[in-house]
């Protein structure tokens, strides 16, 4: 080195060293957290305390709400109208430092579940809170708590004044419960002037003790089964339901159902589960390890142990469920046709017209007419992703958490953006006990404050780390 660049080189070290100092080491230990929690925790009793049951629905109140709190941080909005008093909200932080890539989309929706207030605890619009601060309502998990973590991570990240190298959207849709109208409108009518490249939604979720004692297993949703509805009928002669006869339309549809009923289905791992438990045994010891990281030992030991339990068992098959029946219109009538509704569920793999012919098979009837009332196949986006590597570092970014792909039994929003090309993955950051889960469309949903402000702090966590430049 000749020794004139030395003074030089000196100067350059000192001057990064200086750089290096002044720059926080992490963006969110710049937020004022009990402020944050403070705020957010307003919001989400603002919003429990609009009724959004679906149906009707009527989001409209929500939106404007949403709105206001938008448009006062200088956050450009629009309400987009979809009549009958319902709208979904569009709102937009624009990159900085544009990088390219497309948007990410925070995606959430407004309705709710009904609630059948005599038995709740509380008044399930009220927005209570405990002494404990634990936040109760219809919709403080499913999902409008959600809608408060994307709202709140928002409003920080445009606050830490962070170069932003994406643009962000929050889309807070109507209708997801029910007909799934507020996002398939947004795609249909909007999609050209917001084309999210990923987006975030509901899905994965944090549980307490998932597989053992003490850990909390996330399991993120990278897809989504798809799904076949039927209505399955059955003619026969119509007659007074004093004189039995034979080959009646009821008795032909209850034999169907019978052999439908004794249906079972052969246990599938998706390679994405296969990640997942690989991931579980790299937290564990001995011959737990081998159980969760051994193919053949996952298929002789676990899987055996997941189809003991309906829930874990739906997560491994493809289900066929009865879900309603439909006949006569007085017990002494007997009808010449009698139906029944079926919901059939499907890992990828399987395709409705698969699934459709096995039905069919199933039954052992071939004077039965099929109808189809819904179809589609199950979507998976792509684990090896930054953005997903990006929700797994943020889930896991909290104690004795372990986190990976997996798809879900049911069906979001997601399925519409997936169909026009948008990486969309599950991920609620909150960590709920098993009883915590059976209150979303059940009595007495609540969120822990101290939930709503780690599910912000994961969110804003994913923002820094994905658009902040």
């Amino acid at each position: 080195m000749r020794p004139t660049a030395l003074p030089l080189l000196l100067t350059l070290i000192g001057a990064a060293a200086t750089l290096a100092s002044a720059a926080p080491a992490d963006p969110l230990a710049a937020v004022d957290w009990p402020a944050a929690r403070a705020e957010a925790t307003g919001l989400l009793v603002d919003l429990l305390r609009i009724d959004t049951t679906n149906p009707p629905g009527a989001e409209s109140a929500a939106a404007e709400y949403l709105d206001l709190r938008l448009e006062a941080e200088g956050i450009p909005t629009e309400l987009h109208d979809l009549g009958e008093g319902r709208a979904n909200v569009i709102a937009r932080l624009p990159a900085t430092a544009p990088s390219g890539e497309g948007p990410l989309c925070l995606v959430s929706h407004l309705d709710v579940a009904s609630a059948e207030a005599e038995r709740w605890s509380q008044p399930p619009f009220a927005g209570f809170i405990d002494a404990e601060g634990t936040i109760w309502g219809r919709g403080a998990l499913d999902m409008k708590g959600m809608t408060v973590v994307e709202l709140e991570a928002m409003l920080l990240l445009k606050r830490l004044g962070l170069p932003r190298t994406r643009e962000v959207i929050l889309l807070a849709v109507a209708d997801e419960e029910v007909n799934n109208v507020g996002m398939q409108r947004l795609i249909a009518e909007r999609w050209p002037s917001i084309q999210c490249a990923h987006a975030i939604n509901e899905g994965g979720i944090g549980i307490i003790d998932g597989l053992f004692p003490g850990q909390v297993l996330f399991p993120i949703s990278v897809g989504e089964k798809g799904a076949l509805w039927l209505r399955v009928s059955a003619e026969g002669k119509a007659g007074h339901g004093s004189t039995p006869l034979p080959d009646e339309a009821p008795d032909r549809l209850l034999a169907a159902l019978e052999r439908l009923r004794a249906y079972e289905p052969e246990p599938q791992v998706h390679e994405s589960l296969n990640v997942l438990f690989e991931s579980v045994g790299a937290t564990r010891q001995g011959l737990e390890r081998l159980v969760f990281t051994r193919p053949l030992l996952q298929r002789t030991v676990l899987i055996r142990e997941l189809m003991k339990n309906p829930l874990t068992r739906a997560a491994i098959t493809d289900t066929l469920h009865i879900t309603g029946l439909e006949g006569a219109f007085q017990p002494n009538v007997v009808p010449s046709v009698a139906s029944a509704l079926l919901d059939c569920r499907l890992l990828p793999g399987t395709s409705p017209e698969a699934m459709l012919a096995r039905v069919k098979a199933l039954a052992g009837d071939e004077g039965l007419t099929f109808t189809v009332l819904n179809q589609f196949a199950a979507q998976v986006s792509p684990w090896d992703d930054p953005v997903f590597e990006a929700l797994v570092r943020a889930a896991e970014a909290r104690p004795n958490v372990v986190a990976g792909p997996a798809i879900s039994v049911g069906f979001t929003d997601s399925i519409f953006l997936r169909e026009v090309g948008v990486r969309a993955y599950g991920f609620v950051p909150f960590h709920l006990t098993a009883e915590e889960l059976g209150t979303m469309h059940g009595p007495d949903e609540r969120l822990r404050a101290e939930e709503l402000e780690a599910g912000v702090r994961a969110m804003l966590g994913v923002l820094v780390g994905v658009v902040g430049g």
